[in-house]
């Protein structure tokens, strides 16, 4: 839209690229504020990789803009690079915005959804302002984005809002360059915009007016509340109460798994955890992710909310309506996936209905569908920088820049557990939405769904189709049944190591640390303590941990005691004195001999090098737990125990057969018993037994490096998520090597789609 605008005489022109995320954030009409205030002409526009000002001014004024575009950009934008180029000045009346035109710029159309800004809650919270209390009060630096879009280009008739038509207050801030609703989407208000309504579990309605107080209300009672938010609805209930957490885990069936819990500002979170400096800032960022950070002693939170766990899923309120919930309630609320374990988070409204019906009493709806179902993120902060261990909303669709352009469009179909896929063409790669596990149909059914939708988003045909090489993941299954001819199989922690390379632009080669639970190996073996040799689409396994034999397979992870059976058989020639160690005072006997006869056979009883089976070994003995709830519980509590003074190491050997190293951790298993029957704490224990695997995995590292020269070297897999054993080993090499760490890019399984689609690109050719 043209304006004009009083300027010096023209001098000089300048085109500058800025690259990054760039698009759907108010960054045009950010940039035509900056042109008019600093008296410059010319244009503004998207392109296929961000956007491109055309400016014309004296130097001075042409430098300002520069400057101010890194000091002052709107807060949902990420700037990655600004080039400049000198051009032909010319005799312009004003400052223009271009409109988006063609398909390039279709990939980068699609922003992600963004927390409630600080103006827009002002606006709620102001008696005087016209969108006073309204729960869908957004503009362009924040409200939803990608869960309300059904097609690009990224505009209101092609979202959820198509049916909500403007009054003219809206439509004069929508179509005002000067403000800061200036093509918002989703802008709404009141007399406009989508409703805030309560439902019976029939779906009747069960309050007139005042929906959002009643809804509190029930909560404050110890009822359960399903809330509709951004990418889906969440199940809540007050933090506080030991009866209403009870009351959900019950109707959830979800026995320990920790819930997450909302507050609505910065002071609601200090009051309940203990928050360093880069802790506060990613709990109050655009994103919103769940931030797993250390409950606060006397938080008042209800100790079923994280059952034997000190760390809290603290998350901030990210739209109007859950502000105003949590002024209502006066107090922390669950907020967790609105699902039955297992299942994918409900979407739409008939479908909340059916599946939630048994779990919530009361549900808080509204008219502005959801298109895409985007689960929250999960991070946590790991030596100093944010760790996204689960992205998605907020960080959907936002692209990953590549080093290397892929020479064909890639589908990477991802893996079995915490599944997320990948889209990459061009010099970018789009991780989709957290899936989660795909163990049934209604998982599937939502990993398909939600491939299509990105695809058409992006305008991508893949032409090469990655996957896990486990023969039954669901993923695999699914690629291999796609009609694209092209298909490449990607070993499991090669695709980790891959991911990590992607994501901070290494060619290779590099050392990989690839430590996680368990993925399908080349030899047969279940692989996961690995130390990989990478270079593109290739890879050399240097260096594993000594296995042990999972009796019983998956079983043996739900019943840890199994794993640390074989680790104490192992260790101890058969004979471990398991008279003397509390965990098998709850394991009969007869149970016992079962296990062993069918290790002794190798029945159903494969070799694992997963370094996380030793975590849930070790912890199993440690916390006198034979049975785990949930996925990683084991490993995660045994990490928490461990005490932070103690600078113990328990210790290992090295041994080399046919060129691969092992870690023969027989030594550690010893030396962890003895100081259990001893008498030592558990928190002693535990810190010596995360002191030891960094001082393992380091010497593998230096072993290799040694051997093939030095290298950077990336530590991915599940495993470092745990953050004394990544910082342990970082710590360990930082000084001679450039150690990389996940960010952005999941290190578990939830980011292992970008390095499949990484190698299947290389090997595709």
């Amino acid at each position: 839209m043209p304006a004009s605008v009083t300027r010096a005489a023209v001098v000089e022109g300048r085109r500058i690229l800025v690259r990054g995320t760039v698009q759907g954030v108010g960054f045009r009409p950010w940039i035509y504020r900056l042109a008019v205030e600093e008296g410059l002409s010319g244009r503004v526009r998207n392109d296929a990789r961000g956007v491109t000002i055309e400016a014309f001014g004296s130097p001075e004024a042409l430098d300002a803009l520069v400057r101010r575009l890194g000091q002052e950009a709107p807060p949902a934008a990420l700037i990655r690079e600004v080039l400049e180029v000198l051009i032909p000045a010319e005799p312009l009346p004003g400052f223009t915005i271009v409109p988006s035109e063609g398909d390039g710029a279709r990939r980068v159309s699609i922003p992600p959804d963004l927390a409630t800004c600080p103006q827009c809650l002002r606006e709620v919270q102001d008696p005087a302002d016209r969108r006073h209390l309204y729960p869908f009060t957004n503009c362009t630096h924040c409200g939803p984005r990608f869960t309300i879009a059904r097609d690009v280009p990224y505009d209101r008739p092609a979202t959820t809002m198509a049916g909500f038509a403007m009054c003219p207050a809206c439509r004069r801030e929508y179509e005002d360059p000067l403000d800061r609703r200036f093509h918002a989407q989703p802008v709404a208000c009141p007399d406009c915009g989508p409703r805030v309504r309560l439902l019976d579990p029939g779906g009747g309605p069960a309050v007139g007016d005042g929906a959002i107080g009643a809804a509190a209300r029930a909560l404050v009672e110890g009822r359960i509340v399903a809330v509709k938010g951004l990418g889906g609805y969440h199940l809540a209930c007050d933090a506080t109460s030991p009866v209403a957490v009870r009351l959900l885990r019950e109707r959830k069936k979800r026995d320990e798994k920790p819930f997450a819990v909302m507050v609505s500002t910065l002071d609601g979170a200090r009051a309940v955890a203990d928050l360093d400096p880069a802790e506060e800032r990613l709990l109050a960022s655009v994103e919103r992710p769940i931030l797993l950070v250390r409950q606060r002693h006397g938080s008042g939170l209800a100790p079923e909310v994280a059952p034997g766990n000190p760390l809290v899923g603290l998350i901030l309120a990210y739209t109007p309506l859950h502000h105003l919930l949590l002024q209502a309630a006066g107090r922390p609320l669950v907020m967790t996936s609105g699902n039955l374990s297992e299942e994918p988070m409900a979407a739409k409204d008939e479908e909340a209905l059916e599946r939630l019906s048994g779990i919530a009493d009361l549900f808080l709806a509204h008219d502005r569908e959801i298109e895409n179902r985007c689960d929250d993120s999960v991070a946590r902060v790991i030596a100093g920088r944010p760790t996204v261990f689960r992205r998605s909303r907020g960080y959907v669709p936002r692209a990953v820049p590549l080093r290397r352009p892929v020479r064909r469009p890639v589908l990477a179909c991802g893996a079995h557990l915490k599944n997320t896929f990948c889209l990459a063409a061009g010099d970018e790669a789009w991780l989709g939405p957290h899936v989660g596990d795909l163990d049934n149909l209604e998982a599937t059914r939502a990993f398909e769904e939600q491939v299509e939708h990105l695809q058409r988003f992006l305008g991508i045909r893949p032409e090469v189709i990655a996957h896990d090489l486990h023969p039954d993941y669901a993923s695999t299954r699914y690629a291999l049944a796609r009609p694209e001819p092209v298909k490449v199989g990607v070993q499991h922690h090669h695709a980790h190591v891959a991911s990590a390379m992607g994501e901070h632009g290494l060619e290779g080669p590099v050392l990989g640390l690839a430590w996680d639970g368990t993925g399908y190996g080349t030899d047969g073996t279940a692989w996961g303590g690995e130390l990989l040799l990478v270079r593109e689409g290739a890879f050399e396994r240097l260096a594993t941990l000594r296995p042990l034999r999972l009796a019983g397979s998956d079983e043996a992870i739900r019943q840890v005691w199994r794993i640390a059976l074989a680790a104490l058989d192992d260790a101890f020639d058969g004979a471990p004195p398991l008279e003397r160690l509390q965990l098998f005072d709850s394991v009969p006997a007869r149970d016992v001999a079962v296990v062993r006869r069918m290790a002794a056979r190798g029945l159903h009883s494969p070799l694992a090098h997963g370094a996380g089976r030793y975590f849930d070994a070790i912890g199993a003995l440690g916390l006198a737990r034979p049975r785990a709830t949930y996925e990683g519980q084991v490993a995660l509590e045994w990490n928490l125990a461990a005490d932070d003074a103690e600078q113990g190491a328990y210790p290992f050997h090295l041994t080399e057969e046919r060129g691969l190293v092992q870690a023969d951790l027989r030594p550690l298993v010893r030396a962890a018993v003895e100081d259990l029957v001893a008498g030592v704490g558990r928190h002693r224990v535990s810190a010596r037994f995360h002191e030891g695997m960094a001082d393992a995995a380091s010497a593998l590292v230096r072993r290799a490096a040694a051997a093939r020269g030095p290298m950077p070297v990336v530590l991915t897999g599940g495993c470092f998520q745990n953050a004394r054993l990544a910082e342990g080993v970082r710590r360990r090499l930082q000084g001679d090597f450039d150690v990389r760490l996940h960010g952005e890019v999941p290190p578990g399984d939830g980011g292992i789609a970008l390095g499949q689609a990484l190698v299947a690109d290389v090997v595709a050719g």
